[in-house]
């Protein structure tokens, strides 16, 4: 008997720079969405569970368009990423807007995951070689452990030529646990990959080959409780900026890391990578799906 493991997909961003919900672009032969194949990609791996974690104001369009294809394959829930879901004693401007980061968002599913799962950003395509190896790694875990990990992808493999990107550079030990992480704005000019600190530290040279988070991580329920502990010292930190802050479930990794209250396991993938960050990005990430469609790796039509 397989053993419950969860996948929680993150799809309340804005999506500012695409230009629109970008979560719903059409992208397969048959007008797949790339949330279609991280789905397809998770239940082959033997996942039996999806939590979408959406804004509630996206719930009826979602539901008609996502759910009505991945529901009939899979346990589905919907969580709701909302700025007025805070722990007691804190609180959000009123004119703010913008969703308050990506380790709230997790916070805001803990009532649906019960189980060891993996997050993922709705709008990256991971391969489903990724979702195997989670897989592997969430069904032979204790669901009280904080032995969490990570699905690395080198750098070389997840760059666009349409602008800069954000990514989480990786220092790794010797055993393939993570050291540090560091969320930066990278890009790449003139063959050179320059990662940008969003701390406002020194910018660095990145090789090619070198280890990037693309927000594909390995949980236990135990990262919920770090995340309500961590909101403390978040909102004193942010005391005058409340209005853009994000609170970053790699910062809250990071942090757990250097208190040594938890582990992370690297885990590099051979599967190939394909993202939206800008509309321009569309076609390549079409003509990546086309070829592995050609080459048997997914159907003409997904869900037939």
């Amino acid at each position: 008997m397989n053993k419950d493991v969860t996948l929680l997909i993150l799809a309340a961003g804005m999506g500012s720079r695409f230009g629109g919900l970008k979560q719903i672009e059409p992208m397969g032969p048959n007008g797949e969405f790339i949330i279609d194949y991280s789905v397809y990609d998770a239940i082959k791996a033997g996942f039996n569970k999806i939590v979408f974690i959406i804004k509630k104001e996206n719930y009826e369009i979602f539901k008609e368009t996502i759910g009505k294809r991945v529901e009939p394959h899979i346990r589905v829930e919907y969580a709701f990423q909302e700025l007025s879901n805070i722990p007691e004693g804190y609180s959000i401007p009123e004119d703010r807007i913008k969703p308050l980061g990506t380790a709230h968002a997790v916070w805001c599913a803990k009532e649906y995951i019960h189980e060891p799962f993996a997050m993922i950003n709705s709008d990256d395509f991971y391969g489903r070689d990724a979702f195997v190896k989670s897989y592997d790694y969430l069904s032979n875990i204790d669901r009280e452990s904080s032995d969490f990990g990570m699905i690395g992808y080198r750098v070389a493999n997840t760059l666009t030529e349409n602008g800069s990107v954000k990514r989480g550079v990786c220092e790794i030990d010797k055993d393939n646990y993570l050291v540090n992480i560091v969320e930066s704005k990278i890009e790449k000019i003139d063959g050179v990959i320059t990662a940008s600190p969003l701390d406002g530290r020194d910018s660095f040279e990145v090789k090619e080959n070198d280890t990037v988070s693309m927000n594909f991580l390995l949980f236990t329920p135990k990262i919920f409780e770090y995340i309500e502990e961590g909101f403390d010292n978040f909102f004193k930190s942010n005391e005058e900026n409340m209005d853009k802050c994000e609170y970053l479930i790699p910062e809250v990794l990071g942090n757990l890391i250097h208190d040594n209250k938890a582990r992370c396991q690297v885990m590099e993938t051979s599967a190939s990578w394909y993202g939206v960050t800008y509309k321009e990005d569309t076609p390549d990430v079409k003509k990546g799906i086309k070829n592995l469609v050609a080459v048997g790796d997914y159907s003409n039509n997904l869900w037939s």
